[in-house]
């Protein structure tokens, strides 16, 4: 999270020509294995776009193609974000860590009015073992008096690499308890929404509120004792203007 957080300072000091909104909270996240805790780390917030770069949260990435126009606007891009997800070894006994890590592939999105599609294929780029993921988010934008709501309908399709890797248990770490368990891919299904509130002309309360639900494989896993993940951030955002 460090590191993408000064690679997006970096990038946004070479380009910075436009407004760009940056502030800071706290994220959680709940982990769905047996006796592991939240996750709670400070996250960077960043939501820039000059051209064809773009941050958004803790995400990155650059437009490779595209068109925008005043009724529909599509674009490919390459992108980064980070995983905030597994466990310590010392948190299972027996089994051996499962890293959060970074992920990086290419997106399509497309959007229309205030609603907007995306399409993503990403691979975990700190590890050898070819983990990917295929996501899709469907998002629609609206306001009630001064808040203004994100709403999002989310799947991700996870190589068996990736359920694997989070769910599965070796030959090594087995115990009578706790059997061997190789799974395949699977489906999860998530919601989420962003909430954006003023509080001055520059100053804003922002958060996001979201649920996933665990694939098959997952929920059958022996470490797993909760079918959903909910994750959430709090902060504050400021608009620079330069």
């Amino acid at each position: 999270m460090k590191i993408l957080f000064l690679i997006c300072l970096y990038v946004l000091s070479i380009y910075a020509k436009q407004n760009i909104v940056a502030g800071g909270g706290a994220y959680m996240q709940t982990q769905p294995y047996k006796n592991v805790d939240a996750k709670i780390v400070p996250s960077p917030v960043i939501f820039y776009e000059y051209k064809n770069l773009y941050v958004r949260w803790t995400r990155v990435g650059a437009y490779v193609f595209g068109k925008k126009s005043n009724d529909i606007s599509w674009g490919v891009s390459l992108t980064a974000q980070p995983r905030i997800y597994g466990y310590e070894s010392s948190d299972i006994k027996g089994m051996g860590n499962r890293k959060s890590t970074i992920e990086s592939g290419i997106a399509y999105s497309i959007s229309k009015n205030k609603t907007s599609f995306e399409l993503l294929y990403l691979t975990d780029i700190l590890d050898t073992q070819k983990r990917w993921v295929i996501n899709s988010k469907l998002n629609y934008e609206f306001k009630v008096g001064k808040l203004n709501f994100y709403p999002s309908l989310l799947l991700s399709y996870q190589s068996s690499a990736f359920t694997n890797y989070y769910y599965g248990v070796k030959q090594s770490e087995t115990t009578p308890t706790r059997e061997y368990y190789n799974p395949n891919a699977g489906l999860q299904i998530g919601v989420q929404t962003y909430i954006n509130y003023p509080l001055t002309n520059k100053l804003s309360a922002f958060f996001n509120l979201r649920i996933d639900m665990l694939s098959n494989q997952a929920k059958d896993s022996p470490l797993v004792e909760d079918n959903y993940i909910y994750s959430g951030l709090a902060s504050l955002i400021y608009k620079f203007e330069f």
